[in-house]
């Protein structure tokens, strides 16, 4: 499916983090995972430009690469978003072997803390910087 993407339109989609929940259905409990400097993180991702045959309208979407989590992630998910290292950015984007890329982060390239379970909670406040903050 992503093949020709993979092929030719490589980007790295920006973040300052990313969210995972653990616990029970009903009683999840939401972290925040981000460098431990503060940089933003860089994600592997793919690019595609199509049309949407029903409306007839261009659309241009993206994909963040998942992959398997490391050790310490492990506790909290089996997978993650691939986080390149910005000093591998232009090889993952233009290079001849962009699989080698697709690794898992060392151990202490994330930090977490538990935030507001009003992450949850889709179309209130999504821009709030308070959503990122350790409760």
């Amino acid at each position: 499916m992503f093949r020709s993407a993979f092929k030719s339109r490589r980007c790295v989609i920006t973040a300052s983090g990313f969210y995972e929940w653990t616990g029970a259905k009903g009683a999840k409990t939401p972290h925040y995972f981000g460098a431990p400097d503060g940089r933003p993180l860089a994600f592997a991702a793919l690019w595609e430009h199509w049309r949407d045959p029903d409306s007839d309208t261009k659309v241009d979407s993206a994909t963040i690469i998942v992959g398997a989590a490391n050790a310490w992630m492990r506790r909290f998910h089996d997978r993650m978003p691939v986080i390149l290292d910005w000093r591998d950015a232009g090889a993952w984007m233009t290079g001849a072997d962009p699989g080698a890329l697709l690794r898992a982060p060392p151990e202490d390239a994330l930090q977490e803390w538990i935030v507001s379970p009003r992450v949850n909670r889709s179309g209130v406040g999504d821009d709030d910087p308070a959503l990122t903050e350790a409760v």
